[in-house]
């Protein structure tokens, strides 16, 4: 499989999900690039506040919403050192294994693996373990951090290989190694 990161940042760069407004359209982008994955890659941040926002409780009706059909039922694998423990059809993966894990992923048959999280995906990066980039830049400006990458210790050439602009006006940028 193929490793693939997605992130929604603004325009100085910055991360921080409060800054960024979604709408239906980002959500059914999102879910369409999470329908492609086989598996979901998430840090520990990033899983909290997708189980706080998404998961759905046992015998909910089935949500009109397709990020929620999609990320719901997903085979997900958490990256933490501080978990003890992970559910929502999750695996806990310890730091220490993340390599290891990320190449069992790319054995295991299917196409994709989405990662989410950016401690995680700047650690995979440094590895040059991600395989393809997707950056919604959105048209606004924080004004603050947190920033995408800040503290690589190593350049990164990327290749566009592909584009498209929302009606939002965000513009989604895919990158491939």
């Amino acid at each position: 499989m193929r490793v693939h990161f997605s992130l929604n940042l603004t325009l100085d760069g910055c991360y921080d999900h409060r800054a960024i407004a979604g709408d239906a359209e980002l959500h059914a982008h999102t879910a369409r690039s999470m329908a492609r994955a086989d598996a979901l890659l998430f840090g520990r941040v990033t899983y909290q506040l997708m189980e706080d926002a998404w998961r759905q409780p046992p015998g909910a009706p089935v949500p009109e919403d397709p990020f929620v059909r999609i990320i719901d039922p997903a085979r997900k694998h958490v990256v933490s050192d501080t978990l003890d423990a992970v559910d929502w059809n999750a695996e806990l993966v310890r730091g220490a294994d993340l390599a290891a894990t990320v190449a069992r992923l790319r054995e295991a048959p299917g196409d994709r693996v989405f990662v989410g999280g950016v401690r995680l995906a700047q650690a995979l990066t440094e590895q040059r373990l991600i395989d393809s980039y997707e950056l919604l830049v959105h048209p606004h400006v924080a004004g603050h951090g947190p920033y995408l990458f800040g503290g690589l210790t190593q350049p990164l050439d990327l290749r566009l290989v592909d584009r498209a602009e929302l009606t939002s006006g965000a513009v989604v940028l895919h990158y491939e190694r």
